[in-house]
Formats: C-alpha cells, structure tokens, sequence
C-alpha cells in the first residue's frame, strides 16, 4: 500500500478478520468516486450503464481524499480502499487509474499521484490508456488535448490494444463484486 494513513494500520492491528465489502464503492472513468447502496446495486453493473447503477456521487473532499490516500491493490489484482479494518473492494469502470495529464507530459492519477509513462494504448473506442509505474489507467477526457500533442509530439506512440484484453494483460478486475459472486477470493 502506498500511503496508508497511521490511524488505518491501527485499525487493522486491533481487528484482523473484519470481513471484506464487495460492490459498495465504484471508480468512474473520469477519477470520481461513487457509494453504490442496495438500490444502486440492484439496478445493474457499476459499468453497466443502466440508470441508478453507479449510485450517489461522492463529493465531500476530505472523504474523497482519504479513499485516494487508502487506495491499493490485492495479489489478484482486485483494487479496494481499506477503510480502517475492512476492505471495501472498488468496481472499476474502465481501469484502476485515471491519468490527468498537463501540457508539458507530466502525468498524475486521479488521487495525485504523479506517474511516469511507459506506454501508450489505445482501444477501439479511441480512448487512450497509459501503463505507468503504477499500472494501467485511462487518461481523463478533459486532458485528452495535452495527450493528443504529445502523441503529435512522437512523445507517446499508442498501440491497439483492445479494451476487453486490458485487465488480463495488465493484471486488474473491473468487477471483485463479480468475481466474488463466481466464487473467487
């Protein structure tokens, strides 16, 4: 884990087998967070694209940035944020990552880390991913002006790469909720 807070370690040492939460939290493709309730869980998917699926967008900063702070991945590639004791696992709707990127090609993720770029993908839906040191993500579509000039630039050469192969490739689950349910870990 990257930056855990102090007051999370403590928690986990003073409760080791909190059980873990599977399809309450969801990462959109543009680096929102979103709490997804009962009702939001029964309209469909976190990606699905069904009205109500994604649930209620977080908005309040300090929360925001504690999930950011919290935020990692399993040995099965399954992201979560670790809320104090419990692992809350993260539907993903398009990767672990969203990268802003500035103008002069520096690179950060959606909870401010910066990142270096180490390839440049791009789906059949034209959307760009980056694998950085930190793993796969999907640049934000309001920074996709930057990315384009630096691929103009020859900074970055994008491949094809489908979209469906990236999680395999890369070593992520879009959904730990539907793995959980086929009865992975």
């Amino acid at each position: 884990m990257r930056r855990m807070d102090e007051i999370v370690k403590q928690a986990m040492a003073k409760w080791p087998n909190v059980p873990h939460c599977h399809g309450w939290l969801g990462l959109d493709a543009r680096g929102q967070w979103w709490m997804r309730d009962d009702r939001a869980q029964a309209q469909g998917g976190f990606a699905s694209g069904a009205p109500g699926a994604k649930g209620s967008l977080l908005r309040h900063e300090k929360l925001v940035a504690f999930i950011g702070r919290n935020y990692a991945a399993d040995e099965a590639g399954q992201w979560f944020f670790q809320n104090g004791p419990q692992r809350v696992y993260v539907e993903l709707e398009a990767a672990p990552w969203v990268w802003r990127v500035a103008a002069d090609g520096a690179v950060s993720s959606h909870t401010g880390l910066p990142a270096t770029v180490r390839q440049a993908l791009l789906d059949e839906a034209g959307r760009l991913f980056l694998a950085t040191d930190l793993g796969l993500g999907l640049v934000h579509t309001q920074d996709m002006l930057a990315a384009a000039s630096l691929v103009e630039q020859g900074r970055w050469q994008p491949e094809p790469a489908p979209a469906a192969a990236l999680p395999a490739r890369f070593g992520y689950v879009l959904s730990p909720q539907a793995r959980a349910a086929a009865g992975g870990a």
